[in-house]
């Protein structure tokens, strides 16, 4: 595609006729500058009802082949201020070769020819040379032609050096690298040349090189422009085009799909993609804009932008008034907007593989969630709790106190582990294990009444068979209190130096409780022996001074479902809330006057 519209324009550039002048190349121009704004597709501002755009008009004035005889000619070389064209006072005089111009061209029969844009390209007659043993190529026919025309010689060829440089350069935009260019310069096969040239073309860099351009006549900018020039996501887009140049698209389909690709008979995502070529247009984010109003301002930017690129026409003169210039009427330009504006903007999700599973997944999480989510709704939980009678031994062998329900005292000790036993008959799903101080001190030995908790283990074994012990896993802990840092579920964690403590802003001389659960109740037929080990490594006397171990049982009155437990603890929850807001809030009553009179 991209050869094809440099070899057009060469040849475009090189077939110039020196004979008779070219309506579009050389006479439109000067019309359109000097002749349309008085008589032109402009009906508001046309005079003596004269119009230079059309032929069958200009005709009233130009007699085909003979100038001597045309007023046309007669005012365009005039020297009366009241009767030369364009008149003085427009200040935008005919040169004399702009006049010698518009003589030759009446001269040779006054011909027109449709708006250049409007024309379809015709590949033009190669022009036969003199020294052909210089043509390589067609497009050499009409460089060389025009050589001789002017009586040059070519320029002698660049080195190798210089040309693998240059051809990087116009074709990817980027240098040679070192090894790139001796490999062209030693590579002495007669199609060296074309290779370099077809391995350029076909790199990804090509597309990137020559993409820019493009870009740029779709006004691409990865922000919204205005006030908050927010980022947007329209990058695919960008990254389609790159892939449509490396591609070598046909220039049709590049068009179609972009002005329209969604609407393509099964459309894919990248035909759909393409369209983003209008989704370019600035988009105002700022509070207590009118939508509509930059609705109609990103039309005008797209009938520009269509004239601009696709027509080679300027299409803003016509928003206000019929063209002066271009053969565009003011109703015309309205109906193509109208056209563009009936587009709808969706926002569209490319599709992707990649992406698409890990949604997926992510909803799959989600539903395992919302479905977790009422056994993480607390319940009002019934608890029977039971003291055991326990033996307790530390790591240090110090004897260890038992006091009063249940109580255990610890000696002061730097670190250590305490082991405590003790026997069960029924099933239990909770441990309680309470920290106690003793008058003002504790319930840590340490000054301040701090400990550390670093981990708890606890194994159960039958009764009558001590020996097969098993550890039990604790699946959640909770305490009324923990010290940052060092929350309680440091304590399960299987980390040795992490833990639980309890100091509140220096101070720890408080009763402290924390319950650790297990999955389901446990124990065994005919009793269960259970062993609880503390371990305490945190050193400085950060142990326990006073400990009390309960065991729990979960009741659940009438044996009722959790889920309905839930929904009536909540119900109950609410039910209080309302009362208690109900009493103080203030109670209205609606005044229904008896009679009501205005001024």
């Amino acid at each position: 595609m991209q050869r094809f519209f440099i070899f057009v324009f060469v040849c475009f550039v090189l077939t110039r006729a020196e004979a008779a002048p070219d309506f579009n190349r050389d006479v439109r121009p000067i019309l359109s500058s000097r002749c349309f704004k008085c008589h032109g597709m402009d009906d508001k501002a046309r005079k003596a009802d004269l119009r230079f755009d059309l032929r069958e008009s200009a005709l009233d004035v130009i007699t085909p082949g003979q100038p001597d005889k045309s007023e046309f000619i007669k005012r365009v070389f005039s020297h009366d201020e009241n009767e030369i064209m364009p008149p003085l006072a427009a200040k935008i005089p005919l040169t004399d070769k702009e006049k010698q111009t518009l003589r030759e061209w009446v001269q040779n029969g006054a011909p027109y020819a449709p708006h250049w844009a409007f024309v379809k390209p015709q590949m033009p007659k190669v022009p036969p040379v003199i020294n052909a043993a210089l043509v390589k190529n067609p497009l050499d026919n009409f460089i060389i032609a025009r050589l001789e025309q002017a009586g040059l010689n070519p320029s002698p060829p660049a080195d190798k050096y210089t040309l693998v440089r240059r051809v990087y350069l116009d074709l990817i935009g980027l240098p040679p690298t070192p090894q790139e260019a001796d490999a062209f310069v030693q590579d002495t096969a007669p199609d060296a040349y074309e290779k370099m040239v077809d391995s350029l073309l076909a790199s990804p860099q090509y597309g990137e090189r020559w993409a820019r351009r493009w870009l740029d006549l779709a006004r691409y900018a990865d922000t919204n422009g205005y006030e908050k020039d927010r980022n947007r996501i329209i990058w695919p887009y960008r990254d389609w085009v790159v892939r449509a140049l490396n591609d070598n698209l046909p220039f049709d389909q590049f068009s179609i799909k972009q002005l329209a690709g969604d609407m393509l008979p099964n459309a894919t995502p990248d035909d759909k993609i393409a369209t983003g070529f209008h989704r370019n247009t600035m988009l105002n984010e700022e509070g207590g804009i009118d939508p509509l109003e930059f609705r109609y301002l990103a039309s005008v930017d797209r009938v520009a932008t269509t004239g601009t690129t696709w027509l080679g026409l300027t299409t803003g003169c016509a928003q206000c008034h019929t063209h002066k210039f271009d053969p565009i009427t003011h109703t015309e330009y309205f109906q193509l907007m109208a056209f563009l504006n009936n587009a709808d903007e969706p926002d569209y999700e490319i599709p992707d593989e990649t992406l698409s599973q890990r949604r997926s997944e992510a909803k799959k999480r989600e539903a395992e969630l919302l479905a977790a989510l009422p056994e993480k709704w607390p319940v009002p939980l019934e608890v029977n709790w039971k003291t055991p009678d326990a033996e307790a031994t530390i790591s240090s062998d110090a004897p260890v106190e038992k006091q009063a329900n249940g109580v255990l005292k610890f000696p002061a000790t730097d670190k250590n582990s305490y082991t405590i036993t003790f026997e069960t008959d029924s099933p239990t799903d909770r441990l309680k294990l309470e920290v106690l101080k003793e008058g003002n001190e504790g319930p840590g030995r340490t000054p301040h009444g701090n400990f550390v908790l670093n981990e708890i283990e606890i194994a159960i074994a039958p009764k009558a068979a001590p020996e097969k012990s098993e550890r039990v896993k604790i699946v959640g802990a909770e305490a009324d209190f923990s010290q940052q840092n060092f929350p309680i579920t440091d304590a399960i964690d299987g980390k040795p130096d992490t833990g639980w403590a309890i100091d509140q802003g220096g101070n720890a001389h408080f009763n402290r409780t924390a319950t650790f659960t297990f999955a389901k109740p446990i124990g065994f037929e005919g009793g269960t022996r259970w062993t609880v080990k503390l371990h305490q490594n945190y050193g400085q006397k950060h142990v326990i001074g006073q400990l009390r171990l309960s065991l729990g049982q979960t009741k659940q009155s009438d044996n009722l479902p959790l889920d309905v437990v839930r929904r009536e603890a909540l119900q109950t929850r609410f039910a209080a809330w309302e009362k208690e807001e109900s009493a103080r809030a203030a109670q209205w009553q609606i005044v229904r006057p008896a009679r009501i009179k205005s001024s």
